[in-house]
């Protein structure tokens, strides 16, 4: 390894996940939300957090078996992990807590995911911008 090249680590930490009921609970109340498909997503800055914290759900309305409702996640879960760093962190440290909703009625491959979710992290960081 090269000095002075720090080695990029794309990990979902258990930290940078969604949980607390509180956080959650404010996120819907008072967050902003925009549509693309095959997402809704619902994102409220904060500067409580120390890093951006987020949470992934698929419809059980749509898919009654766990099964696809978990490959779908963790299909989400991949396309973010491989690309959260493209959300950068605005002026006076603001995180975000964002929700992912899969809102589709299909299960979409990967291949389809993963480029929606970089065009949701972009929209994201447009939005921090104005």
């Amino acid at each position: 390894m090269q000095h002075g090249v720090e080695k990029q680590r794309f990990t979902l930490r258990k930290f940078e996940i969604l949980r607390k009921k509180k956080l959650i609970q404010e996120l819907f109340e008072n967050g902003s939300s925009f549509f693309l498909y095959p997402y809704k997503i619902f994102y409220y800055p904060t500067s409580n957090l120390e890093n951006n914290q987020v949470l992934f759900s698929v419809s059980k309305k749509n898919f009654k078996n766990a099964s696809t409702r978990n490959l779908i996640k963790r299909r989400l879960r991949e396309a973010y992990r491989l690309n959260k760093h493209q959300l950068t962190i605005g002026q006076n440290n603001i995180y975000y807590c964002l929700a992912i909703v899969y809102i589709s009625k299909f299960v979409m491959p990967y291949q389809e995911i993963e480029p929606k979710l970089i065009e949701v992290l972009r929209r994201l960081n447009n939005i921090e911008e104005n």
